[in-house]
């Protein structure tokens, strides 16, 4: 294939990133607590982790889930970038992603509803974490539980500027780190989806009710991010389609999208569900791409994410213009290598260029 747009160039605010194949943030429940006070610091495991990824021959590694606040993690082992302690390790990890050519960014995320429960891994149980054996309350716009977690604390109004400045001051951290770009985490029932939502959200504040108010603590963030970081480029992660009668679906985010479009997003990471319990997702091939071709309309690059498993699969999405790019994650877990060998594979112009030196008997 001459010239396959997969392994294309893009540029995202003056970032020039090497190809169009990125690979999803992916939670490890993999942190450590070293210092005994700090929680969510990452350790050798991200190291090697996302250091394998980024020698695959990704152009962007986005590390997992990563809470701005100690009550904003998924789980008790779960990142977070709120102490120095956790920057100081992040500043471990971020030369070893880029050494091998790939830029590095962080999503940056508050749990809400979803958060206090047990690692996803095997062995443990799919429930809350008790707050006498570590867990605590989380906290939401409206005190409606997720399925059968625990029932969160309403945010008072004079709290949400708090969350703001979390976001900003991890965003802060993130750059001091040397991090390439941040992604912002408004999927998955995570706690700016639960705003963005009529179904978890059922405030009568500024902040619910109508489309504008449940979409603008979201928009606050990226907002201010943008004043804090003029340069940095800002993706944003949005479940586009909760799957269900009256939730938040396609057209609210093609609305969505073009209003980040004007506060200074650069890109949007288009998934779906997350915040409806046992909602009719239907699961196969491709099956989130529909969703990145409608608000790509809105005016923004957007990337596609969901069963793309193979070379052609994912060229043919960007050559029908659904998407700009590719975001992988399970499959990136079976072969952190799988950019190499799709390069091979379309005969792009570079493929030969991404295989590491100390690599090049293989064959891709």
């Amino acid at each position: 294939m001459a010239n396959p747009l997969l392994f294309q160039p893009l540029t995202l605010r003056g970032l020039e990133v090497r190809n169009r194949l990125w690979v999803s943030p992916m939670c490890q429940y993999s942190a450590i607590a070293s210092s005994g006070a700090d929680e969510g610091v990452p350790g050798d495991w991200h190291v090697a982790h996302l250091g394998g990824l980024a020698r695959g021959g990704a152009a962007v590694v986005m590390v997992e889930a990563t809470a701005v606040v100690p009550e904003g993690r998924i789980s008790p082992r779960c990142l977070g970038l709120y102490s120095d302690e956790q920057e100081a390790a992040f500043s471990r990890i971020v030369p070893q992603v880029q050494a091998h050519g790939a830029r590095i960014g962080i999503q940056l995320a508050h749990a809400g509803r979803k958060a206090s429960v047990h690692p996803h891994l095997p062995g443990y149980p799919d429930a809350a974490v008790p707050e006498d054996e570590g867990g605590w309350q989380p906290v939401a716009p409206t005190a409606i539980p997720f399925g059968d977690l625990a029932t969160p604390r309403e945010l008072e109004l004079d709290e949400i500027p708090g969350v703001i400045e979390a976001f900003v001051e991890a965003s802060r951290r993130a750059v001091r780190a040397g991090f390439d770009l941040i992604e912002v985490h408004a999927a998955h029932g995570y706690l700016l989806h639960e705003f963005l939502s009529p179904l978890s959200n059922r405030r009568s504040d500024g902040y619910g009710g109508s489309p504008e108010n449940r979409a603008r603590l979201t928009r606050e963030i990226v907002r201010a991010l943008r004043a804090e970081h003029p340069d940095l480029p800002i993706v944003v992660r949005i479940s586009g389609d909760e799957w269900v009668e009256g939730g938040f679906g396609r057209e609210d985010s093609a609305q969505l999208v073009g209003w980040l479009a004007e506060d200074g997003a650069d890109l949007i990471d288009c998934s779906s569900g997350g915040n409806v319990p046992r909602a009719p997702i239907p699961v196969g091939p491709s099956y989130q791409v529909g969703i990145a071709d409608r608000v790509r309309t809105a005016g923004l690059p957007v990337g596609a994410v969901g069963l793309i498993t193979s070379a052609e699969q994912a060229e043919g999405i960007l050559a029908t213009g659904q998407a700009d790019i590719i975001s992988l994650g399970r499959p990136l877990l079976a072969d952190p290598h799988l950019p190499i060998s799709w390069a091979h594979r379309l005969r792009a112009e570079d493929a030969a260029a991404l295989v590491p030196p100390q690599y090049w008997r293989a064959r891709f």
